[in-house]
């Protein structure tokens, strides 16, 4: 039971935490809506899950055989999340991460993203080293994410669809685009702690 709740937090800890795939869900549930930021969700957690899967049945052995690989993977993602986190706190106008209000994100775009995303390499590195002691865990671990993954996913599409509307005050988009990079800047130093420390 120990083991179950701690893949569980593990799971929701960096799935549900600020990171550049939640930023997007966030818009496109603020322009298009839950419904049409499904395809994107999906891809995402499908795409995550797969990665996760690829680092455990082997990807993960070359990671280690070259440790400054991943302290450079580890260093990069974390300034690169800050970097990001840092744009958004410097937007004034609108967070349209897309520079387009109507585009809606697709299927594909969603798996391939978390290809390019330091935090989900992170994520996975983290987990399978934390959580591969047997083929049982290591697949509970698998299956335990994906379907947390998925939910924390839906809730940041379904917070960008009920907060659209305070988007219309300039002032409290303001203060929303500061709250999200900040929260965004703190989920990177978290990252950068849980690594070197």
């Amino acid at each position: 039971m120990s083991l179950f709740l701690a893949m569980c937090t593990f799971s929701l800890v960096m799935s549900i935490t600020p990171g550049p795939v939640n930023l997007i869900i966030v818009n496109s549930g603020i322009n298009n809506g839950l419904k049409k930021t499904f395809a994107f969700i999906s891809g995402a957690t499908i795409g995550f899950t797969l990665l996760l899967l690829l680092i455990g049945l082997g990807l993960n052995t070359f990671i280690a055989k070259q440790s400054s690989l991943f302290t450079y993977l580890s260093i990069g993602s974390s300034l690169f999340i800050i970097y990001i986190g840092y744009k958004i706190i410097k937007i004034k106008e609108n967070i349209d991460i897309y520079n387009n209000e109507e585009k809606t994100p697709y299927f594909y775009e969603g798996f391939l993203i978390q290809w390019l995303n330091p935090k989900a390499w992170i994520a996975s590195i983290s987990g399978v080293s934390l959580f591969s002691s047997s083929d049982f865990v290591f697949y509970s671990f698998i299956l335990i994410y994906f379907f947390i993954c998925y939910l924390s996913l839906i809730f940041w599409g379904y917070i960008g669809e009920k907060v659209s509307y305070l988007l219309k005050i300039r002032e409290y988009l303001k203060y929303l685009n500061i709250i999200m990079g900040s929260l965004l800047i703190l989920s990177a130093m978290y990252l950068f702690y849980i690594q070197f420390i």
